[in-house]
């Protein structure tokens, strides 16, 4: 009863909270709806045995990722005005592409059923010998190795994707030319220059310095006395 409970609890704060991530107008407020998304999936996870999966959720996506996100839309200066000013003139092609995705989805869910041996895989106990981390790597690396190396490679193309849409060239900033400083080797001169030796040896002159200005001169004033002179 109290598994039952807690199960529709979080799936709804879940629900909630993935929906507030796509409607919240604040990109900082979404990736707190997703940070509180994370750890209700870590919550189902834990009701249904997979504790490694539900730790695996807090650390690495709630610990990395959204803690990335978080600093990431902090710290940018986006114009998200400038962003959906392309949104009326691309809708009606995001309103395609949410229809077909919508319409795979109806198929995928309207040919499933459940598999026979589902009342006899319930019931079956799990060997005391296997761990749930054990199990896990066995159906990943071992049963759907393939698919999995295929999920890597997508994940790393769309990295680089986005790395390529939001790579933007500025002026200000200062990049080493090495082509530049190859080309100055021919004009600067190697000296060796032995142990006491002076630079008027080598005949590398010091710079006189700089001669001082003459003062300005005091000015006499002649002392012209009124009505005769002192005797």
């Amino acid at each position: 009863m109290i598994a039952g409970l807690a199960f529709y609890a979080f799936a709804a704060v879940l629900i909630a909270s993935a929906v507030m991530v796509v409607t919240s107008r604040n990109p900082v407020h979404s990736v707190l709806f997703l940070i509180l998304g994370f750890f209700n999936a870590a919550g189902l996870f834990l009701l249904a045995g997979s504790e490694f999966l539900a730790m695996i959720l807090v650390i690495v996506y709630v610990g990395a990722v959204a803690v990335l996100f978080l600093f990431v839309v902090m710290m940018l200066d986006v114009d998200f005005s400038q962003l959906r000013e392309g949104l009326q003139r691309y809708a009606p092609i995001g309103a395609v592409v949410g229809a077909v995705l919508f319409g795979e989805l109806v198929l995928v869910l309207g040919a499933w059923q459940f598999s026979g041996d589902v009342t006899t895989l319930r019931t079956n106990v799990t060997p005391a010998d296997l761990s749930n981390t054990h199990a896990l790597g066995q159906v990943i690396y071992t049963d759907y190795l393939y698919l999995f190396q295929v999920a890597g490679m997508i994940l790393l193309v769309a990295m680089i994707g986005a790395i390529v849409l939001t790579h933007r060239e500025r002026a200000v900033s200062r990049r080493q030319n090495i082509a530049m400083q190859v080309a100055r080797a021919g004009k600067v001169e190697m000296l060796k220059v032995p142990s006491g030796a002076g630079l008027g040896e080598l005949g590398i002159l010091r710079p006189l310095p700089p001669e001082p200005l003459e003062k300005p001169k005091a000015v006499e004033h002649a002392d012209h006395g009124h009505g005769g002179g002192h005797h």
